[in-house]
């Protein structure tokens, strides 16, 4: 994955959302010479460390671009999947589909966990789950079109509403 590693760049990191780089240097463990990221992610005070060749392994990548926002889009609006009846099953498919860094699945995570909640009182563990993969969706989305956090989640929600979004 080729990607810009310069201070201030913004990428997205599989369970914490977008990340800014904040700091880029060189170290030398066991006799090897790296260079490594220091990550800050936007939802929260971590900061992240982690080598800058593997990124890819870990699953950092890029925001998405306007054919994602689109696509994203598309998954928000379509009609309510079928999902495993039970809870535990429900929130260990979930729990995978954020692990997997992708804001496409994040995206799925938050709409059917939105439409549940619509129809029965979601679980403290899925509340707090739908409120994750919201901030990281709402995150994304709206450095991906440049607008506030705020707007992106009025957006979000309209979409999930069943309003049309044009991008």
């Amino acid at each position: 994955m080729q990607q810009s590693h310069v201070v201030g760049h913004t990428l997205v990191y599989p369970h914490h959302g977008a990340v800014t780089i904040t700091a880029i240097e060189v170290k030398k463990i066991g006799g090897v010479e790296r260079t490594w990221l220091t990550l800050q992610p936007l939802l929260n005070e971590l900061s992240i460390q982690i080598p800058a060749d593997q990124l890819s392994e870990i699953g950092v990548r890029e925001l998405i671009d306007r054919d994602g926002i689109e696509s994203l889009i598309q998954i928000l609006q379509e009609e309510f999947t079928e999902e495993p009846g039970n809870w535990s099953r429900r929130f260990k498919a979930n729990g995978e589909k954020l692990a997997s860094g992708s804001v496409h699945r994040v995206g799925e995570v938050v709409r059917d966990l939105w439409r549940r909640s619509q129809g029965a009182k979601l679980s403290t563990g899925e509340k707090a789950m739908y409120q994750r993969a919201s901030g990281i969706l709402v995150t994304e989305f709206a450095l991906a079109r440049g607008i506030s956090e705020t707007e992106a989640y009025e957006e979000v929600e309209r979409i999930l509403a069943g309003e049309k979004i044009t991008v």
